[in-house]
């Protein structure tokens, strides 16, 4: 999967999902790795970078 189609997903799992999308996306990349589905699992792992991208840093 490329960055476009990665940020394409990450900004409608952050719109569906609000804070939780990057956990969304990382239980469905661990999803992926148990039953080993290396190449989905990499996508998801995109996918959460582009999330956590979107985020922003935490606040304290």
């Amino acid at each position: 999967m490329d960055a476009i189609k990665a940020a394409e997903y990450a900004r409608a799992l952050y719109s569906a999902h609000g804070d939780k999308a990057e956990a969304e996306a990382a239980q469905k990349m661990r999803a992926c790795e148990e039953v080993g589905k290396d190449s989905e699992a990499a996508d998801w792992k995109a996918v959460r970078q582009a999330v956590r991208a979107m985020r922003g840093p935490n606040q304290t």
